[in-house]
């Protein structure tokens, strides 16, 4: 019997940002408009495996999901003394790390896609580099989130296993995802290196903030599209809402019976919303 073979090819690309090399992993698939996918905190792009072996994506767009430094298979960087500091993600790198990412792979000017802490990201994206993707899809993205989330002192502690980061992440899936899709989820989570999560929420819970400056986003230069799931507590539909109407132009979409994570959680439902916006926005 002859195996079946994903049509996804991954490579490792080296980027250097503020004087440091990196070893980037990423995974593409598919041909047409280019689509950058950010994960969420604390994993890396295995989140994106479903949508990337999606034939009917594939025909029209070029997916590509990354791991941020750190992050699954792009390891710390071999030139600088990672280990004698604590790990944080800051808004300035992160961008700066897209947006490099994006001109190495010949992707500017096509679509950006980011889930949760991407989510914050893209509209961050589209206020300081306006124009640079054609499009920007904020899932699970918002305003602002400076909770004091109880869970977070737990997040890197001695006490506690990364089987907790997976559970609490299953929290936040939908009941209505497939339950061996909620469990993947989770899974990916728990293999994450203990501190990344910790540090990453440096900027989905502290930097980032659009509340006063989301009104000066041009749209007419990048298109922002917000989609949020009814099961998320973290960025729950009335923050995402909050989001998409304080940019002008903005949209807004409700994915009725999905959760946080939509494209590992229930890649089929979430399909079902973003294939229509894709194809808006191509066909503008």
């Amino acid at each position: 019997m002859t195996p079946r073979i994903a049509d996804v090819t991954g490579h490792y690309i080296y980027l250097t940002i503020d004087g440091i090399e990196y070893r980037v992993y990423y995974e593409e698939a598919g041909t047409g408009t280019p689509v950058l996918m950010q994960h969420t905190a604390g994993t890396d792009g295995r989140q994106w495996r479903h949508l990337l072996e999606d034939a009917d994506l594939t025909a029209d767009y070029r997916l590509v999901a990354y791991d941020l430094p750190y992050h699954g298979r792009s390891l710390p960087p071999v030139g600088k003394e990672w280990w004698k500091e604590e790990y944080a993600l800051h808004q300035d790198f992160l961008m700066k790390f897209v947006v490099a990412l994006a001109r190495a792979l010949d992707m500017e000017h096509g679509i950006f896609m980011g889930c949760s802490m991407g989510g914050h990201l893209a509209p961050d994206l589209a206020l300081h580099y306006p124009g640079f993707f054609r499009a920007v899809l904020a899932v699970e993205g918002g305003l602002a989130t400076h909770d004091a989330e109880p869970f977070n002192p737990y997040l890197y502690h001695p006490r506690c296993s990364n089987e907790m980061k997976g559970a609490l992440m299953i929290t936040q899936t939908s009941p209505r995802s497939p339950e061996a899709l909620r469990r993947e989820t989770g899974w990916v989570y728990t293999q994450g290196a203990p501190s990344v999560f910790k540090g990453d929420v440096v900027y989905y819970l502290q930097e980032h903030d659009l509340t006063d400056t989301a009104k000066d986003i041009d749209t007419s230069r990048t298109a922002v599209h917000v989609l949020s799931g009814d099961y998320d507590w973290s960025a729950t539909p009335e923050r995402c809402l909050a989001l998409a109407e304080a940019i002008p132009g903005a949209t807004y979409t409700r994915m009725e019976g999905m959760g946080h994570f939509p494209m590992s959680e229930d890649p089929v439902g979430f399909k079902k919303y973003l294939v229509p916006l894709l194809h808006q926005i191509v066909s503008m």
